[in-house]
C-alpha cells in the first residue's frame, strides 16, 4: 500500500518505509525526526513546473498530464520506490499545505497504477 503524509505529521508504525519525494527539504525538519529511509529529489516535478503549478488548485489536471510526461521520461527516478511498495507499506512524505493538490498525492496514483499493471502482467497480487 502506498500512503501519502505530510512531514509535518506524525510518525506511526503502519507507515512503512517513509520517502520525501519533494525536490525541496521541508523548513524547520531534521532529518532524523523524519524516520526517512531516502530522499528521492529527482520523482520530484522538475522546477520549471513546480513553479508553473504554484499550487493553483485550477491548474491540477494540466500538472498531473505535465507531470506523468516527465516521469514517464525517467523511470529509474520511480522505479525504486514501486519495488518497495511491493508487498509493503510506503509512505510518501511532502511539505506542502495542500493535502489533495500536492506532487505526493500525483505519485501515488501514477505509482499504484505501475503496480496495478505490474501485476496484470506478472499476476503479482499486492
Amino acid at each position: 500500500m502506498i500512503r501519502v503524509k505530510r512531514v509535518y505529521d506524525a510518525l506511526e508504525p503502519n507507515d512503512g518505509a517513509r520517502f520525501l519525494v519533494d525536490r525541496l527539504w521541508p523548513r524547520g525538519k531534521k532529518r532524523e525526526e523524519l524516520g526517512i529511509a531516502g530522499w528521492y529529489k529527482e520523482v520530484a516535478p522538475s522546477n520549471e513546473l513546480r513553479r508553473w503549478f504554484a499550487h493553483n488548485l485550477d491548474r491540477w489536471q494540466e500538472f498531473k498530464h505535465r507531470y506523468y510526461d516527465e516521469l514517464d521520461d525517467k523511470p529509474a527516478t520511480w522505479q525504486p520506490l514501486l519495488e518497495q511498495a511491493h508487498g509493503q507499506n510506503v509512505t510518501l512524505l511532502y511539505g506542502a499545505r495542500d493535502r489533495e493538490g500536492n506532487n505526493a498525492v500525483a505519485l501515488q496514483a501514477y505509482l499504484e497504477e505501475k503496480l496495478h499493471q505490474s501485476s496484470r502482467v506478472t499476476g503479482f497480487k499486492d
